[in-house]
C-alpha cells in the first residue's frame, strides 16, 4: 500500500477463470488467484495522485517491466523481460478482500455495477485486443467465426457487433451458449459436433473461400480442427482458448494444405491498457454486457468446480 501503489479493496468483484484452472506449475505457490479485478480505492500510498478513497476502479493485470521495446509501445502484454504472468498469475490476486495495486494499474470505471466491470479485465480485454489484431481482415461485408461462446466468446459478439459490420457466425457445444450468442446479436449459430464444419462451409462457401476470421475461444482439437478447416485462404485464424490441442502446419504443394495459403495464426495474450480503456468505454455506453453468476468468497472453490465441469454461462464472479 506503499511505494506509489493503491490497495483496491476487491470486495465487489473477481470473475473465475479456466487459465486459473489450468496454470499449475505456471504460477509460484503458494499464491491468491484472481487476474479479473475490480473494486473502490481503500487507500492510496503516498506519491499517488489521481486516486483517492473510495474511488472506483478496474485493475489491469500486466506488470511488464517498464523499459523493453514493447513496454515503451504501451504493449506490456508483449514484454521481452518480464515473463508471462501478472496480478493473480504470478503474484497475489484479487480472491480476497483486500488487493494491493500499483496505482498505474488502475482504470476509472466511474459508477458501473463491479460485477459488470471486474469481467471487463481479461474476458472483455481479450477478446478486444484479439479483434483488435484481426482488424485490417474484419471489414464490413467479412465473416467472423467465433468458436466457444463462454466467458470470452460470449463477450467477443458484442465486440464485433459494437465495433464492426461483419457477419458473426457462433459455434459451441452448448445449447445454451447458443442461444445467448443469438439473443446478442450473432447472425448464425452452429452446434459443435461431427457436421459443424459442413454447416460452416454451407454459409462460408467452399474452399478457397471461407471464413476471413476465425476467433477459438476453446483451443482444443477438435475446435483447431474445426477453425483450420472452415478459415479461407489469406484468412486468419486468432488462438485464444487454452485447451492444449495443437495446430498442424505443413506447408505443401502437391496436397491440401494442413492450413490454407497466405493464412495468418496468431496466439493473443490479454492486451494493452489503452485497450481495456476503450473495452470500458464500449460497457459505459451499455455496448458490451457481460453474463454473469455471483458467488461468494466462501464459496470459491464450488465456482471454480462448476467452471470445470462446464455449468458456468458467461462468467463467474466472486464477491468477498
Amino acid at each position: 500500500m506503499r511505494c506509489c501503489c493503491a490497495s483496491a479493496r476487491s470486495a465487489r468483484a473477481t470473475p473465475t477463470c479456466t487459465s486459473s484452472t489450468r496454470r499449475r506449475g505456471c504460477s509460484p505457490t503458494p499464491i491468491t488467484l484472481g487476474h479479473e479485478i475490480a473494486g473502490t480505492v481503500e487507500t492510496a500510498g503516498p506519491g499517488v495522485e489521481g486516486w483517492s478513497s473510495g474511488d472506483r476502479a478496474a485493475v489491469y493485470g500486466i506488470i511488464g517491466c517498464g523499459r523493453c521495446r514493447a513496454c515503451l509501445r504501451g504493449e506490456e502484454n508483449r514484454c521481452r523481460v518480464t515473463p508471462v504472468g501478472g496480478i493473480g498469475l504470478s503474484r497475489d490476486g484479487g480472491l480476497a478482500e483486500y488487493v494491493v495495486v500499483p496505482a498505474s494499474r488502475l482504470l476509472h470505471v466511474g459508477d458501473m455495477d463491479l460485477t459488470q466491470a471486474a469481467p471487463l479485465t481479461d474476458a472483455g480485454l481479450t477478446p478486444y485486443h484479439a479483434v483488435e489484431l484481426a482488424r485490417p481482415r474484419l471489414r464490413p461485408g467479412t465473416t467472423c467465426v467465433v468458436i466457444g461462446i463462454g466467458g470470452l466468446g460470449h463477450m467477443a459478439v458484442q465486440i464485433l457487433l459494437a465495433t464492426t459490420a461483419v457477419r458473426i457466425v457462433a459455434v459451441d457445444t452448448s445449447v445454451a451458449a447458443l442461444d445467448l450468442a443469438g439473443r446478442l446479436g450473432a447472425h448464425h449459430v452452429v452446434q459443435a459436433g461431427p457436421d459443424a464444419v459442413e454447416k460452416i462451409r454451407d454459409l462460408v462457401g467452399p474452399p478457397p473461400d471461407g471464413a476471413d476470421v476465425v476467433l477459438d475461444f476453446v483451443g482444443a482439437q477438435p475446435t483447431l480442427d474445426t477453425a483450420r478447416q472452415v478459415v479461407a485462404t489469406g484468412g486468419q485464424l486468432l488462438l485464444v482458448g487454452l485447451a492444449g490441442g495443437t495446430l498442424p502446419v505443413r506447408p505443401v504443394a502437391d496436397e491440401p494444405p494442413t492450413v490454407p495459403l497466405e493464412t495468418g495464426v496468431v496466439v493473443p495474450f490479454w492486451g494493452t491498457r489503452a485497450e481495456l480503456q476503450e473495452v470500458v468505454a464500449l460497457a459505459r455506453d451499455g455496448r458490451l454486457h457481460a453474463d454473469v453468476q455471483t458467488f461468494p468468497l466462501a464459496e470459491a472453490p464450488e465456482a471454480y468446480e462448476a467452471l470445470r465441469r462446464g455449468d458456468i454461462h458467461g462468467r463467474a464472479v466472486i464477491v468477498p
